[in-house]
């Protein structure tokens, strides 16, 4: 066995999450002063297809529960697992290129997805060329704005910030250099999550929702009170909880609990007392209201307030960070050059900082192009659209990178309502308003959405290469090409699940974009906007944030539907029983770590089968039983359907063995 086999099968050294001492160095696995296997034609074939393949399931999923699961976990484990079947020796490299570029799906499906499908919504005239150019420039600029930040974050403040979507990754990959049979139970768990999913989606044997108004006392209670429970009962979504955790899982579903148990029934007692309509484009009395229809109509709007201001919240904390990589990027632009570029270790080299400032530059007059030609069709316009994509996504990209830093979280929806809103106000102030202006707003706001979420997701990949001793410059470049891709994917997806079921139904609820489409379009019709409403919002987040609760949690749970946040909290609960049954810590994280394998295998099965069930039904190939999964049975057999579900992930995350 080599050296270089020794090190890889040892693992990470002992350094790697803790702070540096005055004088030592992290030296990552694969040795920087040698050369090992990275980008080679296997590495860029499997990494475009894990774009493609990816992108279209977190696309289905993101347009479903509001949001997108991230794919670093389970692609890593794919290439682990593909490496070894097909024998391949020194594989970590090719691993960490290929996970750099299939990961690049989440991202852009994320600045997509929360967006774009508004235009639909909203029954504006958009095409194909639109939604790729539009994710496709913003990853462009997300990539661009995040590499002078790549040493401060992954290597100056090594062992300072916790990257907890970079540790599971690499300890992922880590162990695949040891064996690949990680790789079996991610198989095993896709197989299952996947054909429940599509069992659901695509026969109906049982509802994909539970609700308390199965039983007829519920039923009163919620035509009376306006009080209601609901739980989505997909694989999929449960999956995504154990991943998030339980302390952000239980502060997502209290959000939807104070919005849901308290605010809805306030506004169902005094709506019983107002004897006209309250709000722009409302036609109902809010005593004749669902509780659904409540929440839309009002609650959600709080919700949208909290995470702008958490937004806001979190540039005031970052605005240190700016100021110290911003100066870190100048001086290595401008100042004296005291080596050769050559001789620097492959483990420190970035794409230049003059290829960075002309890709800036390039791109900047590409998007200018683009919104004068194909958006807004006004100089001004187009100048204004520019100025604010730049200004914003520039002073977010270290929000994005220190959210997914701390949290794994990215509050990239925050931000984009609130570059919503200042887009809006200052184009209407333009004279651009009307469905034009909807448009021009909506796009503005693709971009910068695509850009901060493919910033975050970026600095996750960057971090496990410096973690693992591969060449940043190369991540960057062949960053370029995932984008390419996902932006074409996710843009097809979105054309098709809009042809096959529309963003406004039940089926494929698109809460974030229709959240999106409820800001601009009061702002872009001269109808007032709910301001009382974003106020209280932003006022709950402050309060939140004195009280040190993390406020975009909080207020994410505000305004999503509740039966999504549910089954979160279900999957946080198995993720904090299964870790903490033993006094064993080994143990215990053995378990958590298995059942983080089985919760990617949920997540990606569901959602990939959840696309073949969408084609399938565009096809014409419909086999639902419509009738039966609207029935109550349904809904009770999904709930014990849910249960089994349960019972399957609580045991197989027990099963973990230290050793393994």
């Amino acid at each position: 066995m080599s050296e270089t086999d020794i090190k890889k099968t040892a693992g990470l050294p002992a350094n790697a999450y803790t702070e540096l001492k005055p004088g030592e160095e992290y030296v990552p696995v694969m040795d920087p002063e040698k050369t090992y296997p990275e980008v080679n034609a296997w590495s860029v074939f499997w990494g475009l297809i894990m774009a493609v393949l990816f992108s279209a399931a977190a696309a289905y999923l993101g347009l479903k529960v509001g949001q997108v699961f991230e794919a670093a976990i389970p692609i890593a484990i794919l290439a682990v697992g593909l490496a070894t079947a097909f024998k391949r020796k020194q594989a970590l490299g090719e691993n960490v290129i290929i996970q750099s570029i299939g990961a690049t799906s989440g991202a852009i499906v994320a600045g997509a997805i929360f967006t774009l499908p508004a235009l639909y919504i909203l029954e504006l005239q958009v095409e194909f060329i639109e939604i790729f150019l539009a994710s496709l420039f913003g990853g462009f600029l997300g990539i661009l704005f995040l590499i002078p930040f790549r040493k401060y974050f992954v290597a100056e403040m090594h062992g300072k910030f916790p990257f907890p979507e970079a540790t599971a990754t690499t300890e992922v990959l880590v162990a695949g250099e040891k064996e690949g049979g990680q790789a079996i139970v991610l198989v095993v768990s896709g197989i299952i999550g996947g054909f429940y999913d599509f069992i659901i989606a695509s026969f109906g044997w049982w509802s994909e929702v539970f609700t308390t108004r199965v039983v007829a006392v519920g039923q009163t209670i919620a035509d009376k009170f306006k009080l209601v429970f609901k739980l989505n009962v997909g694989a999929a979504v449960m999956g995504l909880g154990f991943i998030v955790g339980l302390k952000y899982a239980a502060i997502i579903a209290a959000g939807s609990f104070v919005a849901w148990f308290v605010i809805i029934p306030i506004f169902a007692y005094l709506g019983d007392y107002i004897t006209m309509p309250i709000g722009a484009g409302v036609t109902l009395l809010i005593k004749d209201m669902s509780a659904e229809q409540i929440f839309s109509n009002y609650v959600r709007h709080i919700g949208i307030g909290g995470i702008a201001m958490a937004g806001l919240i979190g540039i005031i904390r970052s605005s240190g960070v700016i100021k110290t990589a911003f100066s870190l990027g100048f001086k290595e632009l401008f100042g004296e050059k005291h080596h050769d570029e050559n001789n620097t270790l492959r483990t420190q080299r970035d794409i230049p900082m003059k290829i960075i400032a002309v890709g800036i530059t390039l791109t900047s007059v590409v998007i200018f192009i683009f919104f004068l030609f194909g958006v807004v069709h006004n100089l001004l316009h187009a100048i204004i659209g520019l100025l604010i994509v730049l200004i914003i996504s520039f002073l977010f990209t270290t929000v994005a990178a220190n959210a997914i830093a701390i949290v794994g979280t990215n509050p990239v929806s925050g931000m984009t309502l609130m570059t919503l809103i200042l887009s809006s106000v200052i184009l209407v102030a333009a004279g651009l308003s009307g469905p034009a202006g909807m448009v021009s707003a909506l796009i503005i706001g693709g971009v910068v959405c695509t850009a901060l979420s493919v910033a975050g997701a970026f600095i996750t990949d960057l971090k496990i290469g410096y973690w693992l001793g591969s060449s940043p410059y190369k991540q960057e470049t062949w960053k370029f090409v995932g984008t390419v891709v996902s932006a074409a994917t996710v843009g097809w997806v979105i054309l098709l699940l809009n042809d096959t079921y529309g963003f406004t139904g039940s089926e494929l609820p698109a809460p974030q974009a229709n959240a999106m489409a409820a800001v601009i379009k009061p702002l872009m019709s001269n109808q007032p906007a709910p301001w009382m409403m974003y106020i209280a919002g932003a006022f709950f987040a402050l309060i939140l944030t004195t009280i040190k609760v993390p406020a975009l949690a909080f207020a994410l749970g505000m305004y999503l539907p509740l039966e999504l946040n549910t089954p979160i909290l279900v999957g946080g609960l198995i993720a904090h029983f299964v870790s903490t049954r033993s006094k064993d810590e080994a143990l215990n994280r053995a378990r958590k770590e298995r059942g983080i394998l089985i919760a990617s295998g949920f997540i990606a099965g569901g959602a990939l089968m959840g696309v073949v069930s969408v084609i399938l039904k565009s096809a014409g190939a419909d086999w639902k039983l419509h009738e039966w999964s609207e029935t109550h049975g349904a809904e009770l057999l999904g709930l014990v359907m849910f249960a089994v579900l349960i019972a399957y992930m609580t045991w197989d995350s027990l099963r973990a063995k230290k050793e393994d």
